[in-house]
């Protein structure tokens, strides 16, 4: 969420903001709804104050003090009428793009920063993922869409040591970063994912689960596709103090997404799936614009730390306009080789989001001088599982068919090679 002040003292900003992100906000009707509810409020205290004039006189006039009370009722009826719709484009003005991010409408106008590593050439032909999992029985797709339904998996033998060794090592990191690690609710409430930015933009790509405890739907429960909301909402509507900043967060956590707006893409194997395991990392720090950036920074170099302790090739994106989402300041996406695909494919995403969180879940802290402010959020990807696994499984496949495990997971797995 913004601050309706600066949104007031330069709308034309926003404007373009939500152009350059290609999202559909009213701004000039939220500026319309925002002068006449505090032309409401005004009219609202005139009216109590009449009714407290009225009532320190000796003779008081009971007919006006009733009339007094019925107009300051319809006042109050009226204005929250106008601040569900306030509240409801004030939720979807987007946060302003970085000057670095490149102004485009979709991901082919992001730009890559940075490259690591040479993908591999083999002297063989290679395999993808889904004929490894099966000839090295380790990935069962038939079983897992019997159970599950369309994208439905199931790792088993090495292939869940594996997963387990990675997340792991990722935990490892984070504890010697010192990030508290944590396993929050899969299960959040609404206000959660409104607080995270998920909603209302993404709603379409979460699963929503029947509460049943809950006979009026007060509180509708959903699985959250991935920690942030959960690690975020744990300050909702709490006043930090600057002495506690920054704030470090890991968690692991099974992760769902509907994968709804994906239709036709990545039908097949391990890419683009409902439920998957991640470790996700999120900072909570002062507003300071140059401080975030460098914890920013921080984020990406652990997630770039692991890829080259997994060995595997992946650069670095500088992500658009069009494609980082309304909240985020600035995104990176980290993509790393995947061997079948003949590219790379995204398989973390970096996230400064400025104030814009903070202020949807009304998260405050209080600085030196006293002073209330809302603090700066950032998220970023450590690992995500199965993914990860196709870019481990086709890099290290070797000519006997076989696959050779990245030395820093070896320790984890108990083993050095998956064989036939």
């Amino acid at each position: 969420m913004i601050d309706i002040k600066l949104l007031r003292e330069a709308p034309e900003r926003y404007r373009t903001a939500a152009a350059e992100k290609g999202i559909a906000v009213d701004i000039n009707r939220l500026l319309e709804i925002d002068q006449l509810l505090r032309e409401l409020q005004q009219e609202l205290d005139a009216l109590r104050q009449q009714r407290n004039d009225l009532a320190k006189e000796k003779n008081t006039n009971p007919e006006k003090g009733k009339m007094l009370k019925e107009m300051a009722k319809a006042k109050e009826a009226e204005m929250r009428l106008m601040e569900g719709e306030h509240r409801e484009l004030l939720l979807q003005v987007p946060n302003f793009p970085s000057p670095e991010s490149p102004v485009g409408k979709d991901a082919s106008a992001n730009v890559q920063i940075e490259r690591w590593g040479k993908p591999k050439e083999f002297g063989f032909p290679i395999k993808d993922h889904i004929a490894l999992g099966k000839e090295l029985d380790i990935v069962d797709f038939e079983r897992g869409v019997k159970i599950h339904g369309f994208r439905g998996y199931i790792l088993k033998n090495e292939a869940v040591l594996l997963q387990q060794a990675v997340l792991q090592l990722a935990l490892q990191k984070m504890r010697k970063a010192g990030f508290i690690p944590i396993i929050p609710p899969v299960l959040v409430k609404e206000f959660a994912l409104y607080g995270s930015g998920h909603f209302p933009f993404g709603r379409e790509e979460v699963f929503e689960i029947k509460n049943t405890e809950d006979k009026e739907a007060k509180d509708r429960l959903y699985l959250a596709g991935t920690s942030e909301p959960s690690l975020l909402a744990l300050h909702a509507d709490e006043m930090l103090e600057e002495t506690a900043l920054p704030l470090r967060y890991c968690a692991v956590t099974p992760c769902y997404r509907s994968e709804v707006g994906s239709y036709g893409k990545d039908t097949k194997g391990l890419y683009r799936i409902h439920e998957f395991m991640k470790v996700e990392q999120v900072i909570i720090c002062r507003n300071d614009l140059a401080e975030a950036e460098g914890f920013f920074n921080e984020m990406e170099g652990i997630a770039r730390e692991m890829l080259q302790d997994l060995e595997l090739p992946y650069r670095v994106m500088n992500v658009s306009t069009g494609d980082m989402g309304a909240g985020k300041y600035k995104m990176h996406d980290i993509e790393t080789w995947m061997p079948s695909r003949k590219g790379y494919g995204e398989t973390h995403s970096n996230s400064l989001l400025t104030d814009w969180q903070a202020r949807r879940l009304n998260i405050k802290y209080r600085n030196t001088l006293g002073e209330k402010q809302y603090p700066y959020t950032l998220n970023n990807t450590v690992i995500a599982s199965p993914r990860i696994l196709i870019a481990i499984l086709e890099n290290h496949q070797q000519a006997d068919g076989s696959v050779a495990i990245p030395k820093i997971l070896q320790p984890l797995c108990g083993f050095d090679r998956i064989t036939h």
